[in-house]
């Protein structure tokens, strides 16, 4: 679900791109907090999952977090995109997981 509402809130942003752009930095900090938490918990020596499994989402989390850098440091709406994508992508696998 935090993965959702992070896409949510970046998506808000770059929907309406004039009037949210200043929740810009709060909706990328979140995202990065979700990201860095998520990493830890699956990547962690005490995860059950697979190694290979582990270090492909560490490997998309290094791209979330390169992403990010380059949306601060050249702000576009289009950009948000690719974040958005991948969150409600792994939420989706996520949810389809549990059922």
């Amino acid at each position: 679900n935090l993965l959702s509402r992070a896409a949510g809130q970046l998506q808000r942003v770059r929907d309406d791109w004039e009037k949210e752009r200043h929740e810009l930095s709060a909706a990328l900090g979140f995202n990065r907090k979700l990201w860095t938490v998520f990493l830890g918990s699956v990547t962690g020596e005490e995860s059950s999952l697979p190694k290979s499994l582990r270090e492909n989402i560490a490997n998309l989390g290094l791209f979330v977090m390169k992403q990010t850098m380059s949306v601060q440091a050249d702000p576009t709406a289009g950009k948000l995109t690719v974040l958005i994508n991948i969150n409600r992508e792994i939420a989706a696998g996520l949810r389809a997981g549990q059922s």
